[in-house]
């Protein structure tokens, strides 16, 4: 079987209206694929900047595959949330990216985006905290459904990943 090895750390986030952010993260394959080790997903620390707009995590991904098709290629789904002087917690955005099918090190700038709520949504959420969400996760890496949301666009999660591929050219895949 082919193995698709994971190794990096989503970095950080910036561009977000607020610092005191934290990222709950996972990753999603087709059925193809099987998880040997590692955590499908996770979550990070909250980090409050003292300087600039960047939340920094350094939060470890060590992940490895083994697959028998190239189908349902691993892709990583991230959360975004704000956390205030109170503890509350605060959807500020929902991203995902696709880990990439080449050999190396790579750096990746994963935009977000959350659901716009009605106006009486947005005047509560500004007393009371909360927001809008989706009711189905899935939405924010799969079909169509996505497109007829109303969303705004958030800020950026920055990752660094390296990917190790073996026995991908027995299955007719150039690495």
């Amino acid at each position: 079987m082919a193995e698709l090895h994971l190794i990096g750390q989503i970095v950080g986030a910036s561009g977000f209206p607020e610092n005191s952010l934290f990222c709950k993260w996972g990753v999603h394959t087709g059925g193809a694929w099987r998880l040997l080790s590692g955590l499908k997903e996770g979550q990070t620390q909250v980090d409050i900047p003292q300087t600039g707009d960047m939340a920094y995590w350094s939060h470890p991904i060590d992940l490895h595959f083994t697959t028998k098709g190239l189908q349902g290629w691993p892709k990583l789904h991230l959360q975004v949330w704000h956390q205030d002087s109170f503890g509350r917690c605060q959807l500020y955005g929902y991203g995902y990216c696709h880990v990439p099918s080449s050999p190396g090190h790579h750096r990746i700038n994963c935009v977000t985006w959350r659901p716009l709520g009605s106006w009486q949504e947005k005047l509560a959420q500004m007393f009371v905290g909360g927001g809008p969400q989706l009711r189905n996760p899935d939405l924010i890496y799969s079909g169509a459904d996505r497109y007829r949301l109303r969303t705004e666009a958030m800020g950026s999660v920055e990752l660094e990943l390296g990917v190790i591929m073996r026995h991908f050219d027995k299955y007719g895949v150039d690495s």
